[in-house]
């Protein structure tokens, strides 16, 4: 058990069934969440509740986080409970979050002088997809780290992809990902609502295009919920479609890359948040959002 046992840091939405796989897949897990009731969920033998990061770092080869925002991953990291207090020389942070590539390079840099390594694991796919370990995950970082946390990995995915010995770079593909994603909502929500308020089923027009010309798991998952104006269960919620607008729109600046649909996809995100809606899953704030600027 000794050999197996890992730090699990965040049991949000995607943590929790992330979390889960791990166990099943031998793992005894040293879990740390602001909230630990959300430990509840998992089994109860195969965790040992954590008070800090630190603590859930403590005596481990590797510690997984799965956190929402770069202030948190640092705070988690760096802060004065931080998991740096305690893993151990020649430990492995996986960092699983959503985050810019230069919150990423900076970590580096603070467990390289602590003798430990961060490598950038962020992974695409919604909670039902980490509960199906159906997650397609990217990894950059240290190459030895990285093959050293490939079986933790597998363990939570159904592919593992290397992006190269950069940091940041899994984090910049991550960015980008996320920006192909809020610009098909945008274009699912337009194309849904405009068929509709012109006479059209649009669940039968969204059925249509997902198995033809967009025969692709964005356009049939998201398609289906846009189509149907299904907004529960929160999945994802818009005020973090809107942090991964926020990173798309830093990015661009900071590259000189003119990104229009990103900035249209940054303010129907920042809508919802101002309505009160951030804590709603982002396909409302794309599918509602159209459907209400065009009455229907």
């Amino acid at each position: 058990m000794t050999m197996k046992k890992i730090g699990f840091i965040g049991l949000g939405n995607m943590g929790t069934p992330m979390a889960q796989n791990l166990i099943k897949a031998g793992y005894h897990l040293q879990v740390y969440n602001r909230t630990i009731s959300k430990a509840d969920e998992l089994e109860q033998g195969s965790i040992s509740k954590c008070k800090t990061p630190a603590d859930a770092a403590a005596n481990v080869a590797f510690v997984v986080s799965m956190l929402s925002e770069d202030e948190i991953v640092k705070e988690a990291t760096s802060g004065t409970d931080g998991l740096l207090r305690t893993l151990q020389k020649g430990g492995v942070h996986i960092s699983m979050s959503t985050i810019s590539p230069e919150t990423s390079e900076e970590l580096a840099k603070l467990h390289e002088q602590a003798g430990s390594t961060y490598i950038a694991c962020p992974v695409f796919g919604r909670p039902e997809a980490a509960a199906a370990k159906k997650l397609f995950v990217c990894t950059s970082g240290n190459a030895k780290a990285k093959e050293a946390a490939r079986p933790i990995l597998e363990a939570l995915g159904q592919s593992v992809t290397d992006f190269g010995e950069a940091v940041g770079a899994a984090n910049v593909l991550k960015v980008t990902g996320n920006f192909m994603i809020i610009g098909a909502l945008e274009l699912m929500a337009e194309a849904f609502t405009l068929a509709e308020k012109n006479g059209l089923d649009r669940v039968q027009v969204a059925d249509f295009f997902g198995s033809t010309l967009f025969n692709a798991p964005i356009f049939h998952n998201y398609g289906r919920l846009i189509a149907n104006k299904q907004y529960q269960p929160v999945g994802f919620k818009a005020k973090l479609g809107y942090k991964d607008a926020r990173l798309a729109l830093k990015l661009s600046q900071a590259s000189q890359t003119p990104m229009p649909l990103a900035t249209l996809a940054h303010n129907r995100l920042l809508t919802a948040v101002a309505k009160g809606d951030g804590e709603q899953d982002w396909v409302q704030a794309f599918g509602k959002g159209v459907s209400d600027d065009a009455g229907v």
